[in-house]
């Protein structure tokens, strides 16, 4: 089952960051082949404010073991980690987009109000029909919902994006279902790039 987790840097850790990046890397080499995208996100300044990674991991303590074994959480680069369990809505990874890999994109995950699930499967079709009819699905690395350990509650919403600014990501969302209804407690929104091996 794969595992959406994105991991905020604490303040004045990017020396830190440096310092441990190949032990990092050589971490996130074992679980390549289960990978369905990773890379971090950027500030302003286009240095790194956290990471994201998506995995296949068989159950929740494996998950665990991913979230706090890795080198960056062991050496304290991070201020918080949060991760769930995650469903590909579209199947693909970061390595079959078709689009620009040089192009802007942005990581977006929402947590979800809680209650919602039944809300949020009655407009799914309109979710999934708003993406489609404007002209998003293809401009989309990756998209799904963050769901409880057993899969039943949905919990919220993950997706990375290539738009042109932030300003087009707000457009996109002002008047998407979920958040019109008011499902989300949360929206985060974060320009992110392609991370790996370069």
């Amino acid at each position: 089952m794969d595992y959406f987790f994105y991991c905020r840097d604490k303040a004045g850790t990017g020396d830190l960051r440096k310092q441990v990046v190949e032990q990092h890397w050589s971490f996130m080499d074992g679980f390549e082949p289960a990978m369905t995208a990773r890379g971090p996100t950027l500030g302003a300044d286009g240095k790194p404010t956290g990471s994201m990674h998506i995995v296949d991991l068989p159950d929740r303590a494996a998950a665990d073991h991913f979230a706090y074994g890795e080198p960056y959480a062991k050496a304290g680069v991070y201020d918080e980690i949060f991760f769930h369990r995650w469903n590909n809505a579209l199947g693909g990874t970061m390595w079959t987009f078709a689009g620009d890999r040089d192009a802007p994109k942005f990581l977006i995950f929402a947590t979800g109000k809680p209650g919602m699930t039944e809300t949020r499967h009655g407009l799914l079709e309109a979710h999934r029909a708003y993406f489609r009819d404007n002209g998003y699905l293809e401009k989309f690395v990756f998209r799904g919902p963050l769901q409880s350990d057993d899969g039943v509650e949905w919990l919220g919403s993950a997706m990375a994006i290539q738009l042109p600014d932030r300003a087009a990501v707000d457009a996109m969302l002002a008047a998407e279902p979920y958040v019109r209804a008011g499902l989300y407690d949360r929206v985060e929104i974060h320009p992110w790039r392609f991370g790996g091996r370069q």
